[in-house]
């Protein structure tokens, strides 16, 4: 018998192996030495493990992290390029602190300056690509709080590019994920520089701060930050077997313990966790019945891909499909008709919209009247 208000269609399970009958066992997380800190999933951007991870913190380096997401965004709208010549001011020759070791004057390519910022941290660099970019710092920062508000990050607030102790100047561990996951799957190719181990300009070689990339292959990226206000920082992404995790620490003793600290949370994350794509996008799940339309049944999927973050565990997932009670044409690609729920009643993993992937023109007078008459006396039996 019809539900009044949903069809219910039960799925056969995904994969032999894809989740738990019984719940695992998982040990509780690590005891870390930081302010604060964030375990994440990158793909789905589940909060694994954290603690004071919204705290308004002073973030040191990790703001270059946006400095340089503002760049690949303008190079990305194609104002700006990896081979532009940048001129170096007389305030970013002046910068103090982590330096490239630019000159005033001198021309310099960005894509050099990019790797200045990411590799080398440094804060001449920042300063030269905000002056590139926006015509001056101030307006560059302005740039870079109005992204920070579009990404999300609630608990941020930029006052400069390069991360000097300053009034106003802050954001937390949590915000630093979504920027770094940001950052790792909008702009993939310049992530790449982020794994990069030394970087040699004006004939000084300098390695890169993040010492996870040497002592963890599966670690690619991404950055550090160190002030006397602002401790030890340092986010960090790894990729293993599908997974890939971002951690980020704040407030850490020395430039020792953030690795060791964030290096605690990655190995707790892999060996408990992992990602799973239950459907890709595009992927039918079901035909449904269309009612008034050119033909009598449309595809059902999946906008994009589903992907989940479960705890490590061999079993079944089992899943419901629940449509719309009645699906009448016409229909647009990418209309919801109905949803999956991934998990039992009394443990729902996901809920996720499916959309009819492809269009139906509405049938002729008399197709769409016999099917009026149709739905009439079926919705009475």
């Amino acid at each position: 018998m019809k539900s009044l208000n949903t069809l219910i269609i039960t799925l056969l399970t995904f994969f032999a192996s894809s989740v738990f009958a019984v719940a695992p066992l998982i040990p509780a997380p690590p005891q870390v030495s930081a302010s604060s800190y964030v375990l994440m999933d990158a793909y789905t951007g589940e909060v694994l493990v954290e603690n004071n991870s919204h705290q308004e913190l002073p973030p040191a380096s990790l703001t270059k992290l946006m400095t340089a997401y503002v760049a690949d965004y303008e190079m990305a709208r194609g104002n700006i390029a990896l081979t532009d010549m940048v001129r170096v001011s007389e305030k970013a020759w002046r910068m103090e602190g982590s330096r490239m070791f630019i000159r005033e004057g001198t021309r310099v390519q960005l894509e050099d300056l990019m790797r200045g910022i990411i590799i080398q941290s440094g804060n001449d660099a920042s300063v030269a690509v905000a002056e590139h970019v926006a015509g001056s710092e101030a307006a560059f920062v302005d740039l870079m709080n109005q992204h920070a508000q579009i990404l999300g990050l609630k608990n941020t607030h930029f006052a400069n590019s390069t991360g000097f102790p300053a009034d106003g100047h802050y954001s937390s561990a949590y915000d630093i994920a979504l920027l770094s996951r940001a950052k790792i799957f909008q702009f993939p190719e310049s992530y790449k520089m982020y794994a990069e181990k030394y970087f040699t300009f004006n004939e000084i070689r300098q390695p890169n701060r993040n010492k996870l990339l040497w002592r963890d292959k599966t670690v690619d990226g991404l950055k550090t930050g160190h002030t006397e206000e602002a401790g030890y920082c340092l986010a960090a992404s790894a990729q293993r077997n599908g997974t890939r995790l971002i951690v980020v620490v704040m407030g850490t003793a020395s430039d020792e313990a953030r690795a060791a600290e964030s290096q605690k949370l990655l190995d707790y994350g892999f060996r408990y966790y992992e990602t799973r794509k239950l459907y890709q996008a595009g992927q039918v799940v079901q035909q449904g019945k269309v009612w008034g339309g050119a033909v009598d049944s449309v595809n059902i999927g999946f906008a994009q891909d589903v992907v989940v973050t479960l705890p490590k565990q061999d079993g079944e997932i089992p899943a419901t499909l629940v449509l719309n009670p009645i699906i009448e044409a016409p229909i647009a690609p990418g209309d919801v008709l109905g949803k999956v729920i991934v998990g039992s009643s009394d443990n729902i993993i996901l809920e996720q919209d499916v959309v009819a992937l492809e269009a139906v023109e509405q049938g002729g007078f008399f197709k769409r009247l016999f099917d009026k008459i149709r739905l009439f006396f079926s919705n009475l039996f």
